[in-house]
């Protein structure tokens, strides 16, 4: 097995990069928080205890956890790393041609660790190290010069890996885009990395959109990709021409999804919780359709709609899919879903992460026999995420 490699979504999970929350939260306020896609203001310092134990439940289980922030402060000691991500961060159009210059020259002056404090917390305008220009007069002081990345804490959504190669994806909303440039800086300039084909978008990229969260490996070659609030169908075709080029999978099935807050992405409705069983969000269990592609000539062939559930089994190789629901009963699924109870992460076929708050879902996968090891996310869940989002698994076991 190479250092870093997945291709399923159940194999023992062997390293996951995650991102502990810090000031970035502190920057979200009641003006602010909608803008910052936050459905709430987020107690930080418990926040950051309940990712604590999140990181520690994952360590108990000998999986080696890997810090955003730590490797962005390595990768950063590149000097065109440093490039790229600053040139991300500040633009002429927002900030004017005087305060361009003067604060470009003062990242790039900046530390690693305070470069990347800055990438990742923001700046407002009264932390300017100058005020030059108009716009810097103008400005109110809590203004944001360089807006926070509070979604940062949920990995999962700008990179996705393929077998041994990653994709950095290309983020939907602006207050996540900037995001991408921080995983690419990481998977092309730190050196842990080096030499990783890369799948998928770049620094600059201006690739369609697609999203980590709708993207599940359902089978070694097969992946589904939803298609709704966050990636497009240009961005599941774009990445399905990728994967079939590099040979990485055969089957991309692209999975329409209602372009909701409540269903942003396909695993907020289904995740994989064994080799041949998902939970999923009853309501959408019958309705979900798949077109399926596979490669053919210069591009990729598609065929359907047809039933997702028939339609992954089959690209699976395998008679059907085990279906768990969220809830026995309509209103208590509906909330169960909001509060990511299908968010699951696999640590193992079986074994699952969840969120202690989803009573009846965990109770249902335990029925089924699926193991659930429950996290507190009070805190946590007001950006709209679970353990599976707040996770991107680097390296996992093929499915025995």
């Amino acid at each position: 097995m190479p250092p870093h490699h997945v291709d399923n979504e159940v194999g023992r999970l062997r390293t996951v990069l995650l991102h502990r929350p810090g000031k970035e939260l502190k920057r979200l306020t009641p003006r602010n928080n909608a803008d910052l896609l936050f459905d709430g203001i987020p107690w930080v310092a418990r926040a950051q205890e309940e990712h604590d134990a999140f990181a520690q439940t994952l360590r108990d289980r000998d999986v080696e956890v890997l810090y955003l922030g730590d490797l962005l402060v390595e990768a950063l000691d590149s000097d065109q790393a440093r490039a790229d991500v600053v040139r991300a961060a500040v633009h002429l159009p927002s900030v004017g041609p005087t305060l361009y210059d003067a604060l470009r020259e003062h990242l790039m002056g900046l530390p690693p660790d305070g470069l990347a404090d800055v990438l990742i917390a923001g700046m407002a305008r009264d932390e300017l190290p100058v005020r030059a220009g108009l716009v810097a007069q103008m400005m109110d002081a809590h203004d944001f010069v360089i807006s926070p990345l509070p979604n940062v804490l949920f990995t999962r959504d700008s990179s996705v890996w393929v077998q041994d190669q990653v994709a950095t994806t290309q983020l939907a909303l602006h207050a996540r885009r900037r995001e991408s440039s921080l995983t690419h800086a990481i998977y092309t300039y730190h050196p842990r990395f080096a030499g990783t084909g890369q799948l998928y978008g770049g620094s600059e990229s201006e690739e369609a959109w697609l999203e980590g969260g709708d993207v599940l490996l359902l089978a070694p070659g097969v992946i589904a990709v939803g298609v709704g609030q966050r990636t497009t169908p240009a961005g599941a075709e774009a990445f399905a021409h990728s994967v079939f080029a590099q040979q990485v999978a055969h089957a991309v099935l692209a999975v329409p999804i209602a372009q909701e807050r409540a269903t942003m992405h396909l695993d907020t409705v289904c995740t994989m919780v064994d080799a041949d069983a998902v939970v999923m969000y009853p309501a959408v269990a019958d309705t979900l359709t798949a077109y399926v592609m596979t490669p053919g000539g210069s591009g990729v062939e598609v065929s359907g709609p047809e039933p997702f559930l028939p339609a992954a089994a089959k690209a699976m190789a395998i008679d059907a899919l085990r279906v768990i629901d969220t809830g026995l009963d309509p209103v208590t699924a509906e909330r169960e879903q909001w509060d990511d109870g299908n968010n699951t992460l696999a640590l193992a076929p079986g074994l699952v992460v969840g969120y202690e708050r989803n009573v009846e879902t965990n109770a249902r996968l335990e029925a089924a026999g699926i193991e659930v090891i429950r996290i507190a996310g009070s805190e946590l869940g007001s950006g709209r995420g679970g353990p599976r989002c707040m996770s991107c698994p680097v390296l996992r076991d093929p499915i025995r």
